[in-house]
């Protein structure tokens, strides 16, 4: 199949390393606002023999079979306006919008469209999650669930004009970073109910949105669980997310499984791996959107939904607003109040 890709900022270059890899897609156009930056992407990336285009509406025209659209969030909403009236599938880095309300929104016009909307939210494709869910069932009813996401971001970082600022991003660590480990824990405990919260912006960071965050969570199959985020713990270690089932518990850290079963075994799966928790936030392998961008192309294949279906992704949306309450207001919050 061939793509198109639209938005060549620093992330660009994973989405580059991930199409020179796969084997089903080929990258066939590409559009940022500024020529440079077309230009620059181009040079860096010969082999995909792709080329330019001159503005969104000549994509949309074009016969690529979808686009991959990795803009700041605040930049979307007119692209996904023009993809989805000419009937282009879209692939779309994380988040699907700033606001809940807005991520609905534009979720719902591509349904009104009929237009496949996918969500880059890769941590799912981690092979030892597909091994995690294979053994779940094996472990007892789930009682309790710890996320952890220590990260770390130097000033430098949200000294670029916009970042972790409401107008663009939507918020900080949670809707930024913590998004893909709060999506993966949901796609494997369920729903949360209600939460409390504290959140803050430490003094690491200069910064309008939050940079910490520390949150009580209670699911809809009764287990609780706590969810601890920040862009400020230095040097920035991996995240894990820790589940604790009746009949044994599993460990997930990067790319390596740890599973210990109350008879006493145990076991190790995977192997360890980077997820950008450092001061470089690209320092993560490509290969976990490669698997996804295959996906994609194949789901419209089989006319099946993609790997995270952009109405899934409104759940993840749903949690991180429900915790800004929280955090905001200092009371507990039901997430059938948001």
């Amino acid at each position: 199949m061939k793509c198109a890709l639209i938005g060549l900022g620093m992330v660009s270059q994973t989405y580059g390393d991930a199409i020179a890899k796969c084997e089903t897609v080929d990258l066939s156009l590409v559009y940022a606002r500024s020529p440079d930056a077309r230009e620059a992407f181009l040079s860096d990336w010969p082999q995909l023999n792709a080329r330019a285009a001159s503005n969104v509406d000549e994509i949309a025209a074009s016969d690529v079979d979808f686009v991959i659209l990795t803009t700041p969030p605040n930049a979307r909403s007119e692209i996904v306006e023009t993809l989805a009236a000419a009937g282009k599938p879209i692939l779309m880095e994380k988040p699907v919008e700033r606001t809940l309300e807005a991520a609905t929104a534009l979720v719902e016009r591509c349904e009104a469209a009929g237009v496949p909307l996918g969500i880059m939210l890769q941590h799912r494709a981690r092979p030892v999650v597909a091994d995690l869910r294979a053994v779940i069932g094996d472990l007892g009813p789930l009682r309790m669930a710890e996320v952890n996401v220590p990260w770390w971001r130097p000033q430098a970082y949200y000294d670029e004009p916009g970042r972790g600022t409401y107008a663009r991003d939507g918020g900080g660590v949670m809707i930024s970073q913590a998004i893909h480990t709060m999506d993966l824990m949901l796609s494997l405990t369920g729903p949360v109910t209600e939460v409390s919260a504290m959140s803050a912006t430490t003094g690491f960071h200069d910064m309008e949105s939050e940079d910490f965050v520390c949150a009580g969570l209670r699911f809809a199959n009764c287990a609780v669980g706590q969810l601890f985020a920040t862009t400020a713990s230095f040097p920035g270690r991996g995240e894990t997310v820790t589940l604790h089932f009746a009949e044994g518990s599993a460990h997930l850290e990067a790319g390596q499984l740890k599973i210990d079963r109350r008879d006493g075994t145990s076991e190790v799966l995977g192997q360890a791996a980077t997820s950008g928790a450092g001061a470089d936030p690209m320092a993560f392998t490509s290969d976990w959107h490669r698997f996804v961008i295959e996906d994609f192309a194949q789901s419209l294949t089989d006319k099946r939904a993609p790997l995270v279906p952009g109405r899934d992704a409104l759940e993840v949306h749903r949690l991180i607003a429900a915790l800004e309450k929280a955090g905001r207001t200092g009371t507990t919050v039901s997430l059938k109040d948001i």
